[in-house]
């Protein structure tokens, strides 16, 4: 049995015999090892933590020894003091206080009002800020509001937004938004006001796609938000109307993707190559010792091996993919990258990727004594030819490296659109110049990607969803 096909769901994996330990049924009581009178309320949970991260983590033998650590801690402080070199060698690994939440999100749910956007300074002095919209998610309280990709927010409650306030302006569940206006280098405020309540939204993935038309040229166009598979099948109608329509090149927009679960990143992939053969080597995953062991006398030498799969949608005709990225493109959306890198040629337009080429697992306490859930890394990707090289802070570096800095942003599809009008001016052989956009400049941003109006949900992983052990 293949990694492949048994990879299915996000679920607990304190169910998994051969590395846990036995856990008691009944609530922990705190114990006071050291007779000192005072009682340690964090010791079970800590040691939960302990054998869970000993068990998985890809970087396990590098842990200190749980009789060197501070089981005093509160969890969260606890997990964080276990990461081998934090912020350097794993950048990745994260802790939550709910796992019902963290799980929601991975699947791409949770209460926002929906808008991507890039903070800008809003005059010369750079005393004002305002919100760029990148875009409002499909079915969200922004994008019924009537916010839509281009616009720009000045004020929220009729408070101009500044380098000071702008971070923590939409962290209310009700706001009142004021639209922007540029004009003469400078935004200002409009009268138009749109009022918002936040609300639980499911996110679709599909932000956009269409067939764009270039000379003789029919250009797929999609813009991808997160790999979530329960969308696998809406994206195979996408291709599915490519295909149909006689589409020769594609772009790819996954500026805005960091990332999801790695079977949609596979089925994507299958979805583009060239020259598809299914049941051929696509990717392998590399696991901590005592893992590759267990799973290896179990399921066999090939186990963590990740074959082509058949894809009728698969449109065969692709030379090459134009795939377009910034700093925000994460871990999935770079394991599709390097998934199609030995089989065709993948021309990256925009800015350098996140660099991510490792996945985690969702794991939370089966018995639900408590209500943590940890995302720690427990695996590295490699491609067919065992690639592997992008795991760097420089992530991939694009091929037309391009600033996303014009704004307001134009609509997605639109070939003026600065990073899809240079994939298309460089597929083309520079035939489409971007047309003059009068009254619009370079501006500065405040952050290095489009952060959403949380960025507690700022996802950038890659995860399996399930184990083959029960």
């Amino acid at each position: 049995m293949k990694i492949k096909s048994v990879i299915t769901v996000a679920v607990s994996l304190a169910f998994i015999q051969f590395s846990c330990k036995k856990l008691t049924e009944v609530n922990p009581v705190p114990v006071d090892n050291a007779n000192t009178g005072v009682v340690n309320p964090n010791k079970e949970v800590n040691s939960w933590i302990y054998s869970q991260m000993k068990s998985y983590y890809l970087w396990e033998d590098q842990m200190v020894a749980e009789a060197k650590t501070d089981n005093k801690l509160k969890a969260d402080e606890y997990f964080e003091s276990l990461l081998v070199k934090p912020g350097d060698l794993d950048r990745f690994s994260w802790i939550q206080d709910s796992a019902e939440e963290l799980k929601a999100s991975l699947n791409g749910i949770s209460k926002v009002y929906g808008i991507r956007s890039a903070p800008v300074f809003a005059n010369e002095a750079k005393t004002k800020v305002a919100l760029s919209v990148a875009y409002a998610l499909k079915g969200s309280p922004a994008e019924k509001a009537g916010l839509k990709r281009g616009d720009l927010i000045s004020q929220v409650d009729g408070v101009d937004l500044t380098p000071e306030n702008y971070g923590g302006a939409l962290a209310k569940d009700m706001v009142t938004v004021t639209l922007g206006e540029y004009k003469n280098g400078l935004i200002s405020n409009s009268a138009t006001k749109l009022a918002m309540s936040r609300a639980e939204v499911q996110t679709n993935p599909i932000q956009h796609s269409e067939i764009i038309k270039v000379g003789t040229k029919k250009i797929g166009y999609i813009v991808y938000l997160q790999f979530l598979n329960a969308f696998d099948n809406d994206m195979r109608n996408v291709f599915k109307n490519f295909k149909a329509e006689g589409v020769s090149e594609l772009v790819l927009d996954l500026r805005y993707n960091g990332g999801g679960y790695i079977s949609a990143s596979n089925t994507l992939s299958a979805l583009m190559v060239k020259n598809l053969k299914p049941g051929t080597l696509m990717s392998k995953q590399e696991w901590n010792a005592s893992q590759t062991k267990a799973y290896k006398e179990k399921y066999g030498a090939n186990v963590f091996d990740t074959n082509w799969q058949n894809e009728a949608n698969n449109l065969g005709s692709l030379n090459r993919v134009y795939i377009i990225t910034s700093k925000g493109s994460a871990s999935a959306s770079e394991l599709v990258i390097n998934n199609l890198k030995p089989f065709m040629d993948v021309i990256l337009v925009g800015d350098n990727t996140y660099g991510k080429n490792v996945g985690s697992i969702t794991v939370e306490d089966n018995l639900k004594r408590w209500k943590w859930g940890m995302q720690p890394i427990v695996l590295k990707t490699v491609n067919a030819k065992g690639e592997s090289e992008y795991g760097t802070k420089e992530g991939f570096s694009p091929n037309v490296r391009v600033k996303d800095d014009l704004i307001p942003y134009k609509p997605f599809g639109n070939i003026n659109e600065t990073l899809l009008n240079a994939a298309i001016n460089h597929m083309t052989g520079g035939t489409v110049a971007r047309a003059a956009r009068v009254g619009v400049k370079q501006v500065e941003t405040l952050t290095n990607f489009y952060p959403m109006e949380n960025k507690s949900l700022e996802l950038r992983d890659m995860f399996v969803e399930k184990l083959p052990f029960k």
